[in-house]
């Protein structure tokens, strides 16, 4: 499977693993994404969109087993309040569908937030742009390409 994240990490020269799972359009749950592909949740990434009240859009890249936590997001945007967008507007605001809303390609360059628990692994997963589909990466690798910024960001 060639996605676009997938051309863009293989332009870079990055070192990735493509990991592929069988999609349950009824269960999308990152967690589930994790399981599928034998990683614990907290090795596996999703990437979610938020709108802050100054900044604008944003993505939150956090473990598949926390939820954001909108007060530290918003703290380290520099916004008074962050929320996640309304789902119906996520594809036209990244070119991708939920299940598969990624980073690395996305329709513009949003600022790109991820949690500091990134770093505690060799290897940490995030999606391929695509539902079914995971590249396994470096978290330096990662927080170069999409020019991100570390922080406490999940609970």
């Amino acid at each position: 499977m060639k996605t676009n994240a997938v051309r863009i990490l293989d332009s870079l020269g990055i070192a990735y693993q493509l990991l592929q799972y069988e999609v349950d359009p009824a269960d999308l749950a990152a967690e589930r994404a994790a399981e599928k592909v034998g990683l614990p949740p907290e090795q596996v990434f999703k990437t979610l969109v938020v709108r802050g009240d100054r900044a604008g859009i944003h993505l939150a890249v956090i473990p598949a087993d926390t939820s954001l936590d909108l007060k530290a997001l918003a703290k380290l945007t520099g916004d008074r309040k962050v929320e996640p967008v309304p789902l119906k507007d996520v594809q036209p605001l990244t070119g991708y569908i939920r299940g598969g809303v990624t980073a690395i390609a996305c329709k513009k360059p949003y600022p790109v937030y991820i949690d500091e628990t990134a770093e505690l692994f060799e290897q940490f997963a995030v999606s391929a742009g695509a539902r079914g589909a995971l590249v396994l990466l470096a978290p330096a690798d990662y927080l170069r390409v999409v020019s991100g910024v570390l922080g406490a960001i999940a609970h």
